[in-house]
């Protein structure tokens, strides 16, 4: 039989670690499927209408809540402008695209 070392120690400890973290992310979703409604009888539910809801964000107007295509301020046009900047201690002078 093997004498008891360090590093089969911390072997241990890892995998029990490992065990306990896999134990407690298991328990949170089963946690998480008991509170997940359900029908009581999924064979003698009506239809899936009963398990549908009507969409409640749309594209536009007639379709339900929220902007419609095209609304806004369209972006700024680029122009080209006479600007000085600095670069390397020394001021230059030029047309930029703004």
């Amino acid at each position: 039989m093997d004498t008891p070392n360090r590093r089969a120690f911390l072997g241990f400890a890892r995998n029990a670690v490992a065990a306990a973290a896999i134990g407690a992310i298991g328990v949170r979703f089963i946690e998480a499927a008991e509170a997940m409604p359900m029908a009581p009888d999924l064979a003698k539910a009506a239809g899936r209408s009963n398990l549908l809801t009507q969409a409640q964000w749309g594209p536009g107007p007639g379709w339900g809540p929220g902007p419609a295509p095209g609304w806004g301020r369209p972006p700024p046009r680029r122009r080209r402008r006479w600007v000085c900047w600095w670069h390397r201690g020394r001021r230059h002078c030029g047309w930029r695209w703004v």
